[in-house]
């Protein structure tokens, strides 16, 4: 443990191909909170109408638990009909996403594989399990993020998305990031890079640097795809400095990775 965040085991480093984590130095003293003795008890003169209004944000917060559920089922529903591009025809299986709804981060590949079409998940075999030593390296796991891609269709031979597919699939995409509001996303390869940020430069220019997604400002950090690692295993101690910078990117927005 270092400053309260979780170093990662052996494990994951060799599975990346590393030895040694490192963490940003910091010299900043956290704030503390309310002083000794401070109370928000209520008045004698509001305290009658505490149940009252208890039962009002209760009402409330039900509500708005209801329509987002909802929400997310009417997206849900889309992605599973959706035939607005000819990959409705050969695909198996829509590959929607996977994770937290309420996730702080996201990561964003280009398109699902034959695996990930077979099963209707993201990122599983061998490339699914190089991410998930990824993801534990930062103190993170899939349960605690949401993987989504580009397309929710596999393209035929694994080939890249094409500027048509991609914009005929973005609004599912972007309603996705309104639904979870992430405070950061990782951007899995150039064909994600690229759609997020809304540029053509080439991802080795672009990684090791924080971005933002154009239209929204949300921060994006751009690294390899796993699937390119496998490939390249030269490439992982590059992907791994991506790692860390996205954890002190998500430390500085207060985003615990312990």
């Amino acid at each position: 443990m270092s400053n309260g965040r979780t170093t990662p085991s052996d494990a994951h480093l060799k599975e990346l191909g590393l030895g040694q984590w490192r963490h940003r130095d910091s010299n900043e003293m956290e704030e503390s909170g309310n002083e000794a003795g401070e109370t928000n008890a209520p008045t004698a003169g509001v305290a009658g109408n505490v149940e009252e209004e208890k039962i009002s944000t209760t009402t409330l917060t039900l509500n708005a638990e209801g329509r987002y559920l909802r929400q997310w089922r009417i997206v849900r529903k889309e992605v599973s009909e959706c035939v607005l591009c000819e990959l409705h025809r050969t695909r198996k299986n829509t590959v929607f996403g996977v994770g937290a709804e309420d996730a702080d981060l996201m990561l964003i590949g280009e398109a699902p594989g034959a695996d990930e079409d077979a099963q209707g998940e993201p990122f599983v075999g061998r490339a699914g399990k190089l991410l998930d030593s990824m993801l534990a390296a930062i103190g993170m796991s899939r349960e605690r993020v949401f993987i989504a891609n580009i397309l929710k269709c596999r393209p035929p031979n694994n080939e890249n998305p094409t500027p048509n597919e991609a914009e005929k699939c973005r609004p599912y995409l972007n309603r996705q990031i309104e639904l979870i509001q992430p405070k950061a996303i990782l951007a899995l390869g150039a064909v994600a890079a690229h759609n997020l940020l809304d540029v053509e430069t080439p991802i080795g220019r672009l990684r090791g640097a924080v971005h933002e997604m154009s239209g929204s400002g949300i921060p994006v950090i751009p690294t390899y795809h796993p699937a390119y690692l496998l490939r390249r295993p030269q490439g992982k101690a590059q992907a791994f400095e991506d790692l860390m910078l996205l954890c002190d990117l998500l430390e500085d927005l207060g985003v615990s990775t312990t």
